[in-house]
């Protein structure tokens, strides 16, 4: 292998869940990925959504598919999808996470259990249930990155319900990591700063707390989407083949200071 090859996604098949729109994570690692030459196939979660995304996907050549976790088989068809489009698959990135409102906005405390329930399985034990039907189509193993966040290990004011799912997440990676290692599948979790998402602007005082992560950064700024994209395509390249069951930061450092 040459040192350029082991930092390119060239020839790279994936699956990128989670495109919202032009600020969402998903849509920075999809655009990052094509430009490195990897073949994907993206999806966004209902025809609502289909509006605002078909447009950035399909002058770049990465096939949307409409998926939403919630609705019985749609993960599979869309996993089928990409495996009988590309024969295999060498990467998957799943950028989804949802909480409904009333729960998110209130106390951990005060959650209820249909939506704290509800919040686990659509932001965390999706990405098991994407790992067990990509699994058996990686014969050449590959990477597996989902999304967390600061609010996992800490309690970040207003971050609420989000916290303890993010720590699951990070548990499973860990998991899962440990149980498909043999098979030389890696599996991370990215622990972004805070950025202005779709998914984000639902965080109460989401302003507040990029203010917060801006003035203790000790870059002294936030981190952008371009920036969390190389950490993923990175992770998801060869050059990353030592590398499984991390949470690893893009945030400018915030994690570090007290």
């Amino acid at each position: 292998m040459s040192k350029a090859a082991a930092f390119s996604l060239a020839g790279k098949k994936g699956l990128i869940l989670g495109v919202a729109n032009e600020r969402s994570i998903a849509w920075g690692c999809t655009e990052l990925a094509r430009a490195q030459g990897a073949d994907v196939v993206v999806s966004c979660l209902n025809e609502k959504a289909r509006k605002w995304v078909e447009p950035l996907t399909a002058p770049i050549g990465a096939e949307l598919m409409n998926c939403n976790v919630e609705e019985p088989g749609e993960l599979e068809a869309l996993v089928q999808h990409a495996v009988q489009k590309f024969g295999k698959l060498d990467f998957v990135i799943h950028s989804i996470a949802w909480a409904p409102l009333d729960d998110l906005h209130g106390d951990v405390v005060d959650s209820s259990r249909e939506g704290f329930a509800r919040a686990v399985s659509v932001s965390c034990h999706s990405f098991a249930e994407l790992a067990k039907l990509c699994a058996p189509h990686m014969p050449d193993g590959g990477s597996m990155l989902s999304m967390s966040y600061l609010g996992s290990g800490e309690a970040v004011p207003n971050y609420g319900l989000m916290g303890p799912v993010k720590a699951a997440l990070e548990s499973m990676v860990r998991y899962m990591a440990m149980e498909l290692g043999p098979r030389n599948i890696r599996v991370h979790a990215v622990s972004p700063g805070p950025i202005l998402t779709r998914a984000a602007s639902g965080i109460a005082d989401f302003d507040g707390l990029m203010a917060t992560a801006q003035a203790k950064a000790p870059l002294q700024r936030l981190v952008t989407l371009e920036e969390i994209a190389q950490l993923s395509a990175f992770l998801c390249s060869d050059a990353a083949s030592g590398m499984s069951g991390q949470t690893i930061y893009v945030d400018g450092g915030v994690h570090a200071v007290d």
